[in-house]
This record gives structure tokens, C-alpha cells and sequence, in this order.
């Protein structure tokens, strides 16, 4: 599949803690074996304006009888083949000094999630039954057609699978229109709030 491929890109361009000055890898003590993972809800708006902050959510529930070692998640777009990741793009002007070019801007990623591998996050060990959500407060700064993809995994080098209950691989996809189209906001004459014109007609 395309996508596995994407997330492998994005997966094998790591930076590996050890390499930066010492401390132990964050996959250190990774358990080999295949998880059971249900998406149970993935959310992110498909209608978006530029520079207008949106969230997204992706909320990972354990259903195999043993633990999970570090639920994970990458991110990855269509501009993965020509280097992007993730939020970012890459600029093909030559002589820049860094060709990484932000689609989104993210204002927060999930809490306690940051990991030494490009475009994923990790949130620990997920107990059989126990489900954790992942949240991104992005912010997108180039308006177009995005598409973006995340991949579930139960480790983070690969020796720890996640699969659905049905065996597939737990993928899935955003396509996102970002609009040039500045947000329409008015006075609600009721309260004196700045609210949205859409939402003032309803």
C-alpha cells in the first residue's frame, strides 16, 4: 500500500535520543508481538480557513488481553514522496537552508507525546480495555487540497504491530480543503460577542 510506504518513509528518518548527547532510546525496551487497537474515533475538519486554529483527534482503544508498550501515531501528507512530513511540505527553491515548509503550524501536539522520530508521537503504555486520545492544536497556513494520513503502531521500531480486530493495518485519512476566504464574524447584538456569521443565522 501507498500509505505504508509514506509511513515507513516518515518512520525511518529518526533521530534517535541516544544520538543526541546520550540517555536511553525511547524504544529501548520495545516488546515484540502484534496489538489489538480499535480507532474508536478520528476527527479533524475537512472545511478549514487559513490562519483559523482547528483541532485533531485521533483516540486509540487497546482491545487485546495484554498491554500495548508505547501507542503511537504518525503523520503523514502527500508530500511525503519529495521529502515532506506530516504538517510540513517541502519547498523544491533551491539554496534555502531549510527546505521544510509548514501546511500547519502546530500549536500544541498531544500532551506528553513529543518523540525523536519526524511526524510521531507516542503516549506511553496502554492498558487491555484502557483507550487514549491524541490531540493536535494546528493552526494551517497554506490554503489548497491537503491530504493527510495517520498510522497507528504499538512501539516505535517496528517490533511492536498494531492491528485491528479484523487484522488490517489501522490507517486512515484526512482530505482537507483550506480556503483563502477569511472567516466571516459578526456582533451579536444580544451579548456583544464577536461570533461566526454562519453561526448567527442558524
Amino acid at each position: 500500500m501507498r500509505l505504508m510506504g509514506a509511513a515507513a518513509t516518515a518512520a525511518c528518518v529518526v533521530l534517535p535520543v541516544a544520538g543526541c548527547g546520550g540517555g536511553e532510546r525511547q524504544d529501548a525496551h520495545e516488546t515484540a508481538g502484534t496489538y489489538k487497537v480499535d480507532v474508536v474515533s478520528h476527527r479533524f475538519p475537512l472545511k478549514q480557513r487559513l490562519a483559523n486554529a482547528s483541532v485533531m483527534t485521533i483516540a486509540v482503544k487497546n482491545t487485546d488481553s495484554k498491554a500495548i508498550p508505547n501507542v503511537a501515531v504518525t503523520i503523514t501528507n502527500d508530500d511525503d514522496a519529495k521529502g515532506g512530513a506530516g504538517f510540513a511540505t517541502r519547498s523544491d527553491q533551491p539554496g534555502l537552508a531549510d527546505p521544510s515548509r509548514p501546511l500547519w503550524i502546530v500549536d500544541v501536539g498531544p500532551h506528553g507525546g513529543d518523540t525523536a522520530y519526524v511526524s510521531t508521537w507516542a503516549l506511553g503504555r496502554l492498558a487491555p480495555g484502557a483507550t487514549k486520545t491524541f490531540v493536535w492544536h494546528v493552526t494551517p497556513v497554506v490554503a489548497g487540497s491537503h491530504r493527510l494520513r495517520w498510522h497507528v503502531a504499538a512501539g516505535l521500531n517496528g517490533k511492536a504491530v498494531a492491528r485491528t480486530d479484523d487484522g488490517k493495518d489501522p490507517v486512515g485519512t484526512f482530505a482537507v480543503d483550506v480556503s483563502r476566504k477569511p472567516r466571516a464574524v459578526v456582533v451579536d447584538p444580544k451579548t456583544g460577542d464577536v461570533v461566526d456569521a454562519d453561526d448567527a443565522k442558524s
